[in-house]
């Protein structure tokens, strides 16, 4: 969740826990949603949107590439019509968008780009001096350029060892220097990534990432 010093906010993804998420957090309102990609665990959560739709009155823009939104779309086709009275449905408008655009949603300039994720492509995510990559196994040089000078920088990384399609923890090391954020968040971690080793283990200025975690950059419009 990204929200804007004017209290606007994005949603980035929708994972199949999204109710949980967004009761536990005490979130209410939600102006856009980005989806990096269509993998189920960041798709399958889209339906709970619906209440959304009735907090707000109005159907909300959902952002992702021609490719994600062809999914998404395939296979929650009720929520791409349009609204009906009492939102009985979830009300979502879709918006294509491509990496290397500057994008206004929520009152925010985005900066997008591509990553590797092996399998499909996925949209990375710059504002101001917040950066957010998921679900990449390699940076293209287009997403080190775009990160240059961030402050803040959430990446994935999945395990200790290689991985075929997700950044490991020597890997994200190596980005994270490169990039030169002051903090980088590890996020999108498996069962191997122990809290305890990774706080003992992770060098100065890395730390895992946790449910319900707030990162504040009071100087910037988010």
């Amino acid at each position: 969740m990204i929200q804007s010093t004017e209290g606007q906010t994005i949603l980035v993804d929708a994972g199949p826990d999204l109710r949980a998420q967004l009761l536990s957090h005490g979130i209410g309102r939600l102006d856009a949603v980005l989806l990096t990609h269509a993998h189920a665990d960041h798709v399958m959560g889209l339906d709970e949107l619906r209440i959304m739709n009735r907090i707000m009155g109005k159907a909300l823009p959902i952002y992702g590439t021609a490719r994600t939104l062809a999914d998404v779309t395939g296979r929650f086709e009720y929520a791409f019509r349009p609204p009906t009275p009492g939102f009985f449905r979830p009300a979502l408008e879709a918006v294509a968008v491509e990496p290397g655009q500057v994008v206004r949603m929520a009152g925010l300039d985005v900066r997008l780009f591509s990553q590797d994720h092996k399998v499909m492509e996925t949209l990375g995510l710059r504002i101001d001096g917040f950066g957010y990559s998921t679900d990449v196994v390699e940076m293209p040089e287009a997403g080190f350029e775009a990160l240059a000078g961030v402050r803040d920088w959430v990446v994935g990384c999945f395990q200790r060892a290689p991985h075929p399609v997700h950044a490991h923890v020597e890997k994200a090391i190596d980005w994270a220097r490169r990039v030169g954020a002051a903090r980088t968040v590890l996020t999108h971690m498996g069962p191997d990534l122990d809290w305890a080793w990774m706080r003992q283990s992770l060098p100065e200025g890395l730390e895992p990432g946790y449910d319900g975690m707030v990162l504040e950059s009071p100087q910037d419009g988010a």
